[in-house]
């Protein structure tokens, strides 16, 4: 689920992502304060993307490590 009103953030830096998340974190926690149900579950929304767009990097690099490590190399895959 992707929400209208991201950005692009295939196009941002890890760094950038970590930032907005938890940007993202303490806008959600002032929404909860206020009472705003309807902007806290906006906010949740936007913020799933960037967790999800954090993820995909991680697991991508972590790809990338296994397949470039001789560490890795005569492992069998058990999932």
């Amino acid at each position: 689920m992707f929400h209208p009103l991201a950005p692009d953030l295939s196009k941002m830096s890890l760094d950038e992502l970590n930032q907005k998340h938890s940007d993202l974190v303490k806008r959600i926690s002032s929404a909860y304060r206020m009472g705003s149900a309807d902007m806290v579950s906006q906010l949740q929304m936007l913020m799933n993307d960037y967790q999800e767009e954090i993820r995909r990097r991680g697991e991508r690099a972590l790809d990338e490590m296994q397949k470039n490590s001789k560490q890795f190399k005569n492992i069998i895959d058990i999932q």
